[in-house]
């Protein structure tokens, strides 16, 4: 679109604007119309016209400015209609190191899950439908019967577990206390008031609930006899709180598990764990200790157990009642359960996931892969990558020991050795390296230390390391 420009003084530029009207006749503009609908061309268009008449205004165009943009109205819209109807969520490559990154999505669902969240979103599925019987069922039984195998047989001296689900383990607590605590006290130690993230705190959680809570101890001191002394005629529950994201060290004590299974026996009051990030299988073959795990738990007696779906479980984000069944029946029953009950492409994704456990297919779940990797995997790939780049003149690239973490609030004292690609440049800082990273297809998220943007590969899928490679290509010439 070709204009004469008359005067450069900001009302005549303005003169020079077309209506929203007429670039929307435009042939070039028009053919937008039917590959985008008139609502989203439209809007683009009103939208680059008020970008033009903002710049005017703080004197950012001059006349021969304004004429080359004039030239490229179409495309300016165009590039406006790709921008507005891209998806906002959308796939990052975690170079972070972080293998339960809470802000890059936690676990990474395995090809097993989305097939099977697939075969069943795309049609109708016998979410609550009892096929032999031909009548109304319950959408829990498609996990719960898988659980029952996981954890059942591994308890079976102290009786039947059964396991519901809601939608993150936040709600799995407040479901939990209100079934078992409303309008009674629960009893916890004042080390375990944990904040977990985005702010929400136990006590919140527990005065939604309608549950009291009872706190006892200190910060860094509880033991069992502190427990014992605050139970009374309003006692419901004992609450042993996993503390996310950080530890208590030097002059501490807690009292075991078992300390507190005992004491609950003895006083008939159930015991509830909240673990946050229940893990299935025995973290100490991935050389990580301290973690409690699903069946630690429920073996050594705890009544009821709250974990999440989509840390070290590796599947979706869900919250997840593992327990005595007739704990768990009273919470099924609850009308909060309706409320925070999930649907049926979290079960699709939980079933599958479930079912690589019942088979040991523990491949097939990606967080259990990444955290099995080996140091020296990760270094071959790292001595692949650096040699594939070769010599840039803006980056100097270099391979350092380092540790990835787990993150998601699991084993927060817990590292795994890995080999880290160091980044640096003469001309750029690392924050400014890190955020040309992020600025590739698909964009890299990294760590920045010391002046150094660290690319861990354990947690950067190895058909990944393509677009790592071609983005430090682009950033380094």
């Amino acid at each position: 679109m070709k204009r004469e420009l008359k005067n450069p003084k900001k009302a005549e530029l303005f003169r020079e604007l077309p209506s929203v009207d007429e670039l929307l006749r435009t042939s070039e503009v028009s053919a937008l119309v039917s590959h985008h609908g008139g609502a989203a061309v439209t809007d683009a268009a009103r939208a680059v016209l008020a970008r033009l008449r903002q710049e005017i205004s703080s004197g950012l165009l001059d006349a021969s400015a304004l004429r080359l943009a004039l030239q490229n109205m179409s495309e300016a819209v165009a590039k406006q209609v790709r921008s507005s109807l891209k998806y906002s969520l959308r796939p990052v490559i975690n170079a972070t190191g972080v293998i339960l990154h809470t802000n890059l999505g936690r676990a990474p669902l395995g090809a097993v899950a989305l097939d099977h969240i697939r075969e069943t979103a795309v049609t109708y599925s016998n979410l609550e439908f009892e096929i032999e019987a031909g009548e109304r069922g319950k959408r829990d039984v498609h996990v719960d019967r898988l659980f029952r195998r996981l954890l059942s047989d591994e308890t079976k001296e102290r009786g039947d577990v059964s396991t519901i689900v809601v939608n993150n383990n936040a709600a799995a607590v407040l479901l939990a206390l209100n079934s078992l605590a409303e309008g009674g006290e629960v009893i916890v130690s004042r080390g375990e008031l944990v904040e977990i993230g985005g702010s929400f705190r136990i006590p919140d959680v527990m005065s939604k609930s309608g549950a009291v809570l009872r706190e006892v101890g200190t910060t860094n001191r509880t033991r069992v006899a502190d427990y014992e002394k605050a139970i009374n005629e309003k006692t419901r529950l004992l609450l042993r709180v996993h503390r996310s994201n950080f530890e208590i060290t030097g002059f501490t004590e807690q009292p075991a598990v078992s300390e507190l299974v005992a004491l609950a026996k003895k006083r008939n009051v159930p015991l509830m764990e909240d673990l946050g990030s229940g893990a299935l299988v025995d973290l100490r073959t991935f050389g990580i200790s301290g973690e409690t795990g699903v069946l630690d738990s429920l073996r050594t007696g705890v009544d009821v157990v709250t974990y999440s779906g989509d840390k070290l479980l590796g599947g979706p984000q869900a919250g997840l009642i593992s327990g005595r069944a007739d704990l768990v029946t009273r919470m099924r029953s609850n009308s909060l359960f309706r409320a925070l009950r999930v649907d049926k492409l979290t079960y699709a994704s939980l079933e599958a996931t479930l079912l690589a456990y019942v088979k040991r297919d523990y491949e097939a779940i990606p967080t259990l892969r990444i955290m099995h990797l080996t140091k020296e995997e990760i270094g071959k790939r790292a001595e692949d990558l650096i040699a594939k780049v070769g010599t840039l003149p803006r980056l100097r690239l270099e391979i350092l020991d380092g540790e990835s973490v787990i993150g998601g609030g699991a084993a927060p004292s817990s590292t795994l050795p890995t080999r880290l690609v160091a980044v640096t440049s003469d001309t750029l800082s690392a924050d400014e390296l890190a955020a040309r990273l992020r600025a590739a297809d698909p964009p890299i998220v990294a760590r920045v230390e010391e002046g150094r943007v660290l690319l861990d590969l354990r947690t950067v899928f190895s058909e990944q390391d393509r677009f790592v490679f071609e983005a430090l290509e682009v950033i380094g010439r």
